[in-house]
């Protein structure tokens, strides 16, 4: 995939860090493109924080984790 087929999305919260991969889940807005103002829920692997910028090539899903267990 390149840039062009990806649109930028800004991390607005951290729902949990969780599993031994590292994988934190997020909440995100989408900044530009056809679903631009959309706030998905993300798995990420590795360093994130809120303000990041991530290149999301899928916006028409949300993430399947159910980030409400314990």
């Amino acid at each position: 995939m390149m840039a062009e087929d990806s649109a930028p999305a800004e991390v607005i919260g951290i729902i949990k860090r969780s599993g031994a991969k590292g994988v934190t889940v997020v909440k995100c807005m989408i900044n530009d493109g056809h679903d631009k103002g959309k706030v998905l829920t993300r798995n990420i692997m590795g360093p994130v924080a809120i303000g990041d910028v991530l290149m999301l090539r899928e916006t028409e899903m949300d993430s399947s984790e159910s980030y409400g267990r314990k």
